[in-house]
């Protein structure tokens, strides 16, 4: 018998990246799915503006949104601090993310919409942080 070998196919970085973008965007709406079929009430209000309602339209263009953010960010450090790259995309999306709560406490919601809402901006930064960059 002769054993035959099967080359690894690594994943390309564009189907990983696009991978990361896909995870992202459904996880966040699994989260606000689960919530939404748990009964949280997605209204939430910001001082001085009326009521918004949170839907699920919102949670996918946001996630979309930041995620191929975070992906453009990544290829411009990619292309003009390759060494760098890596490491200080890593540490801006650990920042962004930190920041990124910061409006959901200046607003007025039930906790399980707050803690929901929380959970899409970790679930989004799980995804690209694991599958964004390059390996080493």
């Amino acid at each position: 018998m002769s054993a035959t070998t099967v080359p690894a196919t690594a994943t390309s970085p564009l189907r990983r990246r696009a991978l990361g973008v896909v995870v992202a965007v459904v996880s966040c709406l699994a989260i606000w799915s689960i919530g939404a079929l748990a009964g949280v009430d997605y209204t939430v209000e910001s001082p001085g503006q009326p009521a918004v309602v949170i839907g699920a339209g919102a949670i996918v263009t946001v996630a979309l949104g930041a995620s191929l953010l975070g992906w453009a960010t990544l290829a411009l450090l990619e292309r003009f601090a390759r060494r760098l790259a890596r490491p200080l995309w890593i540490s801006l999306a650990v920042v962004v993310t930190v920041l990124s709560f910061l409006p959901l406490t200046g607003v007025e919601a039930d906790g399980g919409a707050k803690v929901a809402l929380g959970a899409t901006h970790i679930a989004v930064a799980v995804a690209l942080v694991a599958l964004l960059p390059r390996r080493r």
